[in-house]
């Protein structure tokens, strides 16, 4: 994968002037505000949520973040757009996207257009924004997207355009997303569209953000009619459940993660064959499925065992 290169002026001039400017103090700082943007920030929130204190409202900000997962790959691939610092020497990578890989291995690093931290940080904050009541944590959730975005751009591995186009798309899901789903009416039919359309990039998607996303969208949307019809759990105010719930989750997963993978050698996964990307998928939309279908049936117990529910 070789990729394209387009760019304007403005932006390359911006980006060097930025890191000219930085120093070793902004870069650190550049550095912690972009990890806010990243997957396991936002596992922990939406588990948080999910698990804890909002199940409802977790379902709807997870609905609109899967579209965004996928979606975000699916046009990586067809832009194809090189990283900064790939064409430009003046440009240095301070974070890269996969550490410990060839920082010009596009298979390793990925495409640039649109920026995912962008786009996935304006579609979880966006909708913890609205969610929130709280007017310091409002301020806080609208200023995130912000500076995660220009963190991107200051660290290299993004142009500001890919950025405003991250924000721009995340920005569309996020109001359009609501508006959409509720003119269908049968949001299981909705469902099954979305993913079906998704499942295009299956003919031309060769990166794996893409095929995880896929399996995580589709594990979600199965997951939703499981709990709702078999496992109905209820939120709880109970610290210590709400510690156990979210404990057990993470390990649920590092397990499941474990065991879906044990079937396969670790040259076949890694492999990047059509066939590896589809188990890749498969792997990912089971864990999912258990992970917020299954595990829950387990909140009975964990109740049960930190005592009844504060009034």
């Amino acid at each position: 994968m070789t990729g394209n290169t387009f760019y304007f002026h403005w932006e390359v001039t911006l980006m060097i002037w930025l890191q000219a400017h930085l120093g070793t103090a902004g870069a650190k700082i550049a550095e912690v505000i972009t990890c806010l943007g990243e997957e396991v920030v936002y596992i922990l929130i939406f588990g948080i949520l999910y698990f804890c204190l909002n199940k409802k409202a977790a379902k709807d900000i997870g609905k609109g973040l899967v579209i965004a997962l996928v979606a975000n790959p699916m046009i990586k691939n067809i832009a194809l757009r090189r990283r900064p610092y790939f064409d430009h020497p003046q440009i240095r990578c301070i974070r890269p996207v996969k550490k410990g890989a060839d920082l010009y291995d596009i298979a390793a690093q990925g495409y640039s257009f649109p920026s995912g931290h962008a786009m996935y940080s304006m579609e979880i904050y966006g909708s913890l924004y609205f969610l929130c009541k709280n007017r310091a944590l409002r301020v806080l959730t609208a200023v995130l997207p912000v500076l995660i975005g220009i963190s991107r751009v200051a660290l290299g591995v993004h142009y500001p355009t890919d950025v405003l186009g991250g924000w721009a798309i995340g920005l569309l899901i996020l109001l359009l997303f609501p508006v959409v789903k509720e003119k269908t009416g049968n949001e299981n039919l909705f469902h099954l569209v979305v993913f079906a359309v998704s499942a295009l990039g299956i003919f031309y998607c060769r990166t794996n953000d893409y095929f995880y996303a896929l399996g995580v969208m589709g594990g979600f949307y199965l997951a939703i009619p499981v709990e709702e019809r078999f496992v109905s759990f209820e939120d709880t105010d109970r610290m210590a459940a709400r510690i156990l719930r979210v404990a057990g989750g993470i390990a649920a997963a590092a397990v499941l993660s474990t065991l879906t993978k044990m079937p396969f050698s670790g040259a076949f996964l890694e492999s990047g064959t059509l066939a590896a990307c589809l188990v890749r998928t498969a792997r990912y939309a089971v864990l999912v499925f258990v992970l917020f279908a299954v595990y829950p049936m387990c909140f009975p117990l964990i109740d049960k065992v930190t005592g009844k529910r504060d009034t």
